[in-house]
């Protein structure tokens, strides 16, 4: 079987707000399977901080997507303990409000950032390059 004809594994995001619209928008942008070698998409969502740990704690997500204005628990927050605490932490995105707050995303040490409102031209890419990265694959031609 060849690498083209190999069924996309399924992955577990964690997608982590305390507003349920934004939770809502950020799984209609990303979609079921953002690219045919990725995915079919599992989603567990949390809406509190102490949720997004126990889960993480637990094991089994892929992905962790943290909106960065959630309260009260902020989503770059959670990404630095996260780092900090778990050993084999899943791979982070941020959603930000503004471009100029990537350097605190960064400063988390997310992997990547999404803006809000988050677009569905780029959100499926994003999540997509995510996934292969923590499946130890190569990044899609272009």
């Amino acid at each position: 079987m060849s690498a083209a004809e190999k069924p996309a594994a399924p992955a577990t995001v964690l997608l982590y707000s305390h507003r349920p619209e934004v939770r809502d928008a950020v799984r209609a942008a990303v979609g079921r399977q953002p690219a045919p070698d990725v995915g079919p998409l599992s989603w567990l969502e949390c809406s509190t901080g102490d949720e997004v740990v126990a889960a993480v704690d637990a094991g089994g997500i892929d992905l962790c997507v943290l909106d960065g204005e959630a309260q009260p628990t902020g989503g770059m927050a959670l990404a630095r303990q996260l780092e900090v605490e778990v050993s084999d932490r899943p791979v982070v995105c941020l959603l930000v409000a503004r471009q100029s707050d990537r350097w605190l995303a960064h400063w988390s040490r997310a992997e990547a950032t999404l803006a809000l409102p988050v677009d569905p031209l780029v959100a499926p890419g994003v999540v997509a390059e995510l996934l292969r990265a923590r499946a130890g694959r190569p990044a899609a031609r272009r």
